[in-house]
């Protein structure tokens, strides 16, 4: 069973918790708020009031076992910094970081962590994407200048097949599944004969140009 810790409860690092419990993730939580602890407790493994910075709390919590650690402490960048500094002592693998600003995610980057999470302005960026075009339902940036969106179907795609469109040719996106809006139901992989109707949708993936050229499309 994977092991995750979190260091700080609030909206984001307790999402991240709930989520991970939910999936089967043995999770332990760490906050000085008594009122936010107490309410995830019956959701994780182990929920204790107290200072994510401090190293001998996380030693008795057993977080020198855990696969993953996320760090969420709010707008306070020194106990960021001291969490994943703690942690790192701890020989926890991998690190991940709610930062608040280039900035701090300049500095976790410099610490050495596996990925800085900027929710804020990874939501606004989404937005911005989905204003940009009618046709985007959903957006996931994946990394540097590479996306994944839900896409409906232009009009112009409707009628046709897969194979008939050559959307990796001519657009240089990658279909990853097909989402039937009216059965509510995902289909990966799929057939490339068969006919795109206005009901579906389309879960692609490519670089950002790639992703915006298809978006135009009506």
């Amino acid at each position: 069973m994977n092991r995750a810790v979190i260091v700080g409860l609030g909206n984001f690092g307790y999402g991240v918790a709930e989520a991970l419990a939910g999936s089967g993730t043995d999770v332990i939580v760490v906050d000085v708020d008594g009122d936010v602890v107490d309410r995830i407790a019956p959701l994780v493994a182990k929920a204790v009031v107290g200072d994510g910075t401090d190293i001998k709390i996380l030693q008795r919590l057993g977080v020198a076992e855990a696969n993953f650690g996320v760090v969420s402490t709010g707008d306070d960048i020194t106990a960021s910094i001291l969490a994943v500094m703690a942690l790192q002592d701890l020989k926890v693998r991998d690190i991940y970081v709610k930062v608040i600003s280039h900035d701090h995610g300049r500095v976790m980057k410099k610490l050495g962590v596996r990925e800085t999470i900027f929710p804020e302005r990874d939501s606004a960026a989404a937005l911005a994407t989905r204003l940009n075009s009618n046709a985007l339902l959903n957006y996931v940036k994946l990394g540097t200048g590479f996306s994944m969106q839900e896409m409906a179907v232009p009009q112009l795609w409707q009628g046709k097949s897969l194979r008939q469109l050559k959307l990796r040719q001519e657009y240089d996106i990658i279909v990853v599944a097909l989402h039937d809006v009216l059965a509510d139901r995902m289909i990966p992989s799929p057939d490339p004969d068969s006919v795109l109707r206005d009901s579906d949708a389309l879960l692609v993936a490519g670089s950002e140009a790639a992703l915006a050229k298809a978006a135009r499309v009506k």
